[in-house]
């Protein structure tokens, strides 16, 4: 690569054709050789499990840390069908697709060559995943549904440790069947990671205990001598609310595969389970010698079937509940450092933990309050996927919500939601709820605005000092520690307007007054630090997104600067500082026309150096993907243009026109790579007018979907829809099942938490606006005015809005139903 400048491109990418960007089907379905398809499983700030394509369970995150690629020995579901002329058995999975090269075969803990169906397939209708099991040789239809609890403004029920596993099984033959499902579980108590030979190491022995409860029947599993303050300690739990249910707490300890051969054969033969097998050779010796190995084993597996006749025509529902309780993590973003002894400040405990004692307890929790904690996430899930919203709009809007179960998020004991910027394989990627990335997040904002609230207390109330400065990563809130680094310009002055959105939405006087004082204080600082000159442009040193520093004058830090001047300004005007307002509102005038002089090159923003090649890593003259991200804030907020909005309408035409790409096949990218051959998608920066840096900003020839979509909601904002539809279906088609996980947008780390941004192009679809305090809400769709309907959401409630036009007469009538809360007060089921 270099520094030379291409030749201007000519033209304009063309848009997908309308009968393109006019898909309006069921969400997408993925074949059982769909294998980077995952769904996750898991409640916010609770680690997870994913849901593969095949029906299999894998990637268990459910120990404080991230873990692609973790498997539990012998953990899988299995049916067992028998009656006149059947009987079989098979693992609830479809079956295994090559390559089979391991140089050892497939561990016998995988089961890989116990029978499973031939074909499944998967849909995901966030929270819920289902799998259609498929096999001729079987009379039967077998679906998985699999979720947990998700109820926008209901951060506690969509918090729990749990995940409800439901088969249902219908009888297609015509004679009576036997029917039985069976889940078997390792204990993973104690879980410290894995040996050479990929076993999971535990601290301590474990044990399966069978319990009984009012509301549930199943196996707990737990390290009993395990110090409750270690790192590694916690729980798992197996159960039902199935009166039929059969136990095998423990499988037999033997030696080799003695124990899965056991339960096999118990399971094969009647599909019901004996706590000791009758299958099972039973001579003194043989018994001394399992009691001895068991008692001293650190690994177990337990076992419950649940078993039904069924017939002809007849289903029955088969529900488990999988639940797991590691109280503990580290008081620190390195999740070694307890593990290793170099962390001084011990342990945090879990929030979930100060609601649950145990994963029996969350177990029993889910079964007790199954009906409505299901009912609210099925009416949530319906009123979003019942929108008339383009089928590929509805998979970026929901597939990204799997970052709040994902191991980027988390809660501490207080109730304090924090974050990664994303997941390596096996550790946090980028710590401390990065200002600048959690700029671009909109989801949670919407859905769960008191845990944004709560981000937004710890940047301004301990991630702020008495100048003003605030850290970009917030290591305070749990080493009590500062990072000690450069204020981020983008993240300090866009985390001033988050303070407006999360007071806008949820209406909470209380909270903006708290903050207040901090706002004026960091924005001050802004003001002093970056702006050198007085013209209300920062033209200092800015550390941005990009980990490097932008210098002099640009667009990033502009508008920016102008986003948080008027979310300040409005915000003033409301609480009656009339000091504040008028300053900031004079500040405002000042700089947009500065801006809008000094950086409009009559096309788009741009950088002004002198000399470009001065400083590493500038834009220049480029064209930024980002130049807008200030607007699309400021939007977001319904705050309204920062510049004009003939500018900034051309400015977002342009970003379209240069950056986005109908293929990679000719791109020259040495840096990071997340689209090449022939997908589409759109760069984070390009020079069509000539001007590149020697050097320029480094991720600049990268594709990132947190950059893509909040592109994508501007230029609907701006009436550009066709193009921003464009660069959202460009986005998905990457996220195929086959090359990536449609439930993991990654950039720097799995399910990146900037990628929630694609939960603007709802709000931008829509028109929605809001301002909870003066009791403000509307509507304004750009597409299907004709037929119009979606989900909405602030922070008092959540429903679905419609629109009908007569075509008769032209006029509308507009529908708005609440289907959990008071939009007038406090949140509350309906």
């Amino acid at each position: 690569m270099s520094g030379s400048s291409p030749a201007p491109r000519a033209g304009t990418p063309a848009p997908y054709s309308a009968e393109e960007l006019g898909s309006y089907g069921p969400p997408r379905a993925y074949a059982d050789d769909a294998s980077e398809a995952a769904f996750l499983v898991g409640g916010i700030g609770t680690g997870c499990y994913s849901i593969g394509a095949r029906g299999e369970m894998r990637d268990w995150e459910i120990f404080n840390r991230p873990g692609k690629g973790n498997r539990l020995p012998y953990t899988f579901f299995a049916l067992s069908a028998r009656g006149p002329g059947v009987g079989v058995a098979r693992v609830l999975e479809a079956r295994l697709h090559p390559p089979f090269s391991s140089a050892r075969g497939y561990e016998s803990n995988l089961v890989a060559g116990l029978p499973r169906f031939a074909h499944s397939q998967m849909t995901g209708r966030f929270p819920f995943v289902t799998v259609e099991l498929q096999d001729p040789d079987i009379p039967l239809g077998v679906t998985l549904e699999a979720f947990n609890p998700f109820i926008p403004l209901d951060a506690d029920s969509s918090g729990i440790p749990a995940g409800i596993m439901e088969y249902r099984a219908k009888n297609l033959g015509d004679v009576p069947l036997d029917v039985a499902v069976a889940g078997s579980l390792f204990n993973a108590a104690g879980f410290n990671g894995y040996d050479v030979w990929g076993n999971m190491n535990l601290k301590a022995p474990v044990q399966n205990v069978l319990r009984e409860g009012a509301h549930a029947r199943g196996v707990w599993f737990h390290a009993p001598s395990l110090d409750p303050t270690d790192i590694t300690f916690g729980s798992l739990a197996l159960a039902t609310d199935d009166p039929s249910a059969t136990f095998k707490p423990e499988w037999i300890a033997g030696q080799w595969i003695d124990g899965i051969h056991d339960f096999w054969d118990d399971f094969c033969s009647d599909g019901r389970l004996e706590r000791i097998s009758s299958t099972r050779a039973t001579t003194s010796r043989l018994a001394e010698l399992d009691v001895a190995l068991r008692e001293g084993s650190k690994r177990k597996n337990g076992s419950l079937a649940i078993s039904h006749r069924l017939l002809p025509g007849e289903e029955a529902v088969y529900r488990f509940v999988l639940a797991w309780h590691f109280p503990n993590r580290t008081s620190d973003w390195n999740e070694d450092a307890c593990r290793t002894g170099d962390c001084a400040c011990g342990t945090v405990r879990n929030y979930y933990a100060t609601r649950f004692a145990d994963a029996w307890s969350a177990a029993e929790h889910v079964l007790e309050h199954r009906v409505q904690l299901t009912r609210q996430s099925r009416s949530f899930s319906d009123a979003v996927f019942s929108s008339t919203l383009p089928d590929y709009v509805l998979d970026a809007v929901t597939a990204n919500l799997a970052v709040l179960k994902s191991p980027t998020c988390f809660r501490v004991e207080d109730g304090t939601m924090l974050a990664y910027e994303g997941c390596h394989d096996g550790s946090g990627c980028c710590p401390g709820s990065c200002t600048h990335v959690w700029n671009y997040a909109q989801a949670m904002a919407y859905l769960f605005p008191d845990l944004e609230r709560s981000m937004r207390r710890v940047d301004f109330l301990k991630e702020t000092d008495p100048q003003g400065q605030m850290q970009f990563r917030g290591y305070q809130v749990l080493s009590g520690r500062s990072w000690g680094f450069l204020p981020a310009v983008d993240g300090q002055l866009g985390t001033i307007m988050r303070v407006y959105r999360e007071w806008m939405l949820s209406g909470d006087d209380a909270f903006l007054r708290e903050l207040w004082p901090a706002v004026v204080n960091a924005l001050d600082f802004s003001l002093r630090y970056w702006d050198k000159d007085g013209d209300v442009v920062p033209d200092g040193q800015q550390h941005v997104d990009y980990d490097i520093e932008f210098y002099g004058p640009n667009p990033l830090g502009a508008l920016c600067l102008l986003g948080a001047l008027k979310a300040a300004a409005e915000a003033a005007r409301y609480l009656g500082d009339k000091e504040h307002q008028t300053r900031y509102q004079e500040l405002l005038e000042r700089g947009a026309a500065a801006a809008d002089s000094l950086l409009w090159n009559g096309e788009y923003y741009v950088q002004r150096l002198p000399d470009v090649d001065a400083h590493k890593y500038q834009i220049g003259e480029g064209c930024l993907s980002d130049q807008l991200i200030g607007q699309f804030l400021a939007f977001v907020c319904g705050l309204g243009h920062l510049l004009p909005q003939e500018h900034v309408k051309e400015a977002a035409r342009s970003i379209y026109r240069y950056n986005f790409r109908t293929s990679f096949n000719e791109h020259h990218n040495a840096q990071r790579t997340y689209a090449l051959n022939d997908e589409r998608g759109l760069l984070l920066a390009s020079w069509p007018l000539g001007g590149r840096p020697r050097f320029p900003f480094i991720y600049s020839d990268e594709v990132w979907t947190r950059v893509e979509y909040h592109v994508a909601a501007t230029l609907i904002y701006e009436g550009l829809v066709d193009e921003g539809l464009t660069v959202v279906k460009a986005a998905r088609e990457r996220f195929d099942g086959y090359k990536r996980n449609p439930w993991d947008e990654f950039e720097c780390g799995h399910h990146y938490s900037g990628t929630m941004s694609s939960w603007s192009l709802l709000v931008a679809l829509s028109g929605f606006t809001c301002n909870a305090s003066r009791g403000f809400m509307s509507f304004d769709p750009v597409i299907n005015r004709e037929r119009f309907s979606c989900f909405w959401s602030n922070g008092r409630a959540w429903g679905t809005y419609s629109r009908v036009e007569d075509p008769q007469t032209g006029k509308a009538s507009e529908t708005v139903n609440v289907l959990y809360g008071n939009p007038d007060g406090a949140s509350a089921p309906r």
